[in-house]
């Protein structure tokens, strides 16, 4: 049943000072809110609890994003779309920014807010394992002056968390040392965005000759909070990836979390997917460490290092900014460089991209396609090419439906999808508004770039 809003009251303080003020004199009185995405779930179940609500949105203090040559520190306030759109947060935290992505819908990042979600304590939230990897202090704000804390720390039990009744979360702040990393992230769930991760992870790792010098792997939904998997990464650090190691660390890293049977998943399942990520982010760190495919790219001139990955997306200036950033050392490094790259262009790139695809049950691009992009969209297309004549018919009316709606061709990571599944995606994704559909095939066109360039080092 919804709520009255005749029952509830909110006020909207000028300043920050005065609503820590506020929450001093008047302590477990008032919820403080920002972009109210949870709240106004809450409201509309009729469960909101609350009847005195204090408003952070309009406090300019709370959505700044600052850059030291240390650190980056984030307003509370600041917004999914906020993220998605730093210039820093895009290329030295790329799980940030793919983390935003993947909250809801476009409507959501642009309410959506940072300190939301960590006050929010939910061990699902996609945003709060790239602050553990990244080791991130939060900056805590009262009457009494600030504190800063270690994020790691601030999640005590389920729902519970290390902030006074009259403190707020100021900023979260991230140490600038990334940017030689390679980064990792999944989400394992009905869908990227507007669905609840049954399992999330982030991980960040340096290598030096074969040898870990550095790991932190976290993770969402497997405990009552998000987690770093500390055993595990001591057992890893400073070792030699081989096979033996990575078959260890997949089941220490499935016996450190403490996962729950729920409607969108079972404890067991998610232990296996814990497993099965941290091996495989480790098998991304060796298989490209020493490949005969990249040492020769990275030797070549540039036009034609760009010329070889360029059926790998579609977009020339990719291509061109990616190869630019060589030399590049390992599968997660490409991997990370190439989604930085991809976050950072406009949309006309990312049309072009789209452009450089067929669609979904043809053969052929509406654009030049090379040999190689050819013969990888025949691949991934292949259960669409085999399905009934019922089924094709079906897919080119919607297809031409997608396409006078949008203005260009629907774009779905087909690896291992049948053509009834690409079906149902295209007709679910024919009721997103423009915006959200936009974003959604540039996430769709991320994802084919990631196994493309797999394979591209494979073959």
């Amino acid at each position: 049943m919804r709520s009255d809003p005749r029952e509830f009251e909110m006020i909207s303080p000028p300043t920050l000072t005065e609503a820590v003020r506020i929450l001093a004199e008047q302590p477990k009185m008032w919820l403080p809110i920002a972009g109210g995405t949870d709240v106004m779930v809450q409201f509309s179940a009729g469960s909101l609890r609350s009847r005195r609500l204090l408003s952070l949105w309009n406090l300019a203090e709370l959505r700044r994003i600052e850059v030291t040559p240390r650190e980056l520190r984030i307003g509370a306030a600041s917004t999914y779309s906020d993220l998605r759109r730093n210039e820093i947060v895009t290329s030295e935290f790329p799980l940030l920014a793919r983390a935003a992505g993947w909250t809801g819908g476009i409507a959501n990042q642009n309410r959506g807010t940072i300190g939301g979600n960590i006050v929010n304590a939910s061990p699902a939230a996609d945003s709060l394992p790239p602050l553990l990897v990244y080791e991130a202090d939060l900056i805590l704000i009262s009457v009494r002056g600030e504190r800063r804390v270690p994020y790691r720390n601030f999640h005590t039990a389920y729902k519970q968390m290390d902030l006074a009744p009259d403190e707020l979360v100021k900023s979260v702040c991230l140490g600038r040392q990334f940017s030689s990393y390679a980064h990792y992230s999944r989400k394992v769930g009905t869908r990227n965005a507007q669905a609840i991760s049954k399992v999330c992870i982030a991980a960040v790792a340096q290598m030096e000759d074969q040898t870990l010098t550095d790991i932190r792997v976290a993770f969402g939904s497997v405990a009552p909070v998000p987690i770093r998997l500390a055993e595990t990464e001591r057992m890893l650090q400073r070792q030699h990836l081989a096979d033996s190691l990575i078959e260890r660390a997949r089941r220490s890293a499935a016996g450190e979390t403490r996962p729950i049977n729920d409607a969108r998943s079972t404890a067991r399942y998610r232990s296996a997917v814990v497993g099965n990520l941290v091996a495989e982010f480790l098998e991304s760190l060796t298989s490209a460490r020493g490949s005969v495919t990249l040492s020769r790219w990275n030797r070549l001139p540039a036009s034609d290092a760009e010329s070889e990955i360029l059926a790998c997306c579609g977009s020339r200036a990719w291509a061109r900014t990616l190869a630019a950033r060589r030399p590049i050392s390992s599968t997660a490094e490409l991997i990370a460089a190439s989604e930085q790259v991809w976050n950072r262009l406009t949309e006309s790139d990312w049309r072009e991209a789209f452009r450089s695809h067929p669609r979904i049950g043809e053969s052929r691009a509406s654009q030049s396609q090379s040999l190689q992009s050819a013969a990888w969209s025949a691949r991934e297309q292949q259960h669409a090419a085999s399905a009934n004549d019922a089924v094709k018919q079906t897919l080119a009316e919607r297809n031409r439906e997608y396409e006078r709606r949008f203005g260009y061709i629907f774009i779905v990571c087909a690896t291992g999808k049948t053509a009834a599944e690409m079906l149902e995606i295209l007709e679910r994704r024919l009721h997103n508004d423009a915006e959200t559909e936009f974003r959604e095939a540039a996430e769709q066109q991320r994802q084919i770039t990631d196994i493309r360039l797999k394979r591209w080092l494979e073959e």
